[in-house]
């Protein structure tokens, strides 16, 4: 496993998301996952949806994972007050 695979994964179940991966371990990883489906759904939801699209991997391949989701209107918005 890489970070470019892990990406794919996401990416194939949730093809409207910015996706940003780092780690290049084989095991340990930090994604960044911003999509239009999080909308309205809870943190725990969203990382569910995440983790629905790694299946077997998160248990086998994938050691750790540290997964921040948000909506684009949440990345917006970080991105708003970061420039003021």
């Amino acid at each position: 496993m890489n970070a470019n695979m892990l990406k794919s994964l996401i990416q194939q179940e949730l093809p409207d998301a910015l996706v940003e991966v780092q780690g290049d371990d084989g095991a340990h990883f930090e994604a960044l996952v911003i999509s239009a489906t999080f909308t309205g759904l809870s943190p725990v939801k969203q990382h569910q949806r995440v983790y629905a699209a790694l299946g077997e991997r998160m248990r086998e391949e994938i050691h750790a994972l540290s997964l921040r989701t948000l909506t684009p209107e949440q990345a917006e918005q970080i991105r708003h007050s970061a420039q003021h």
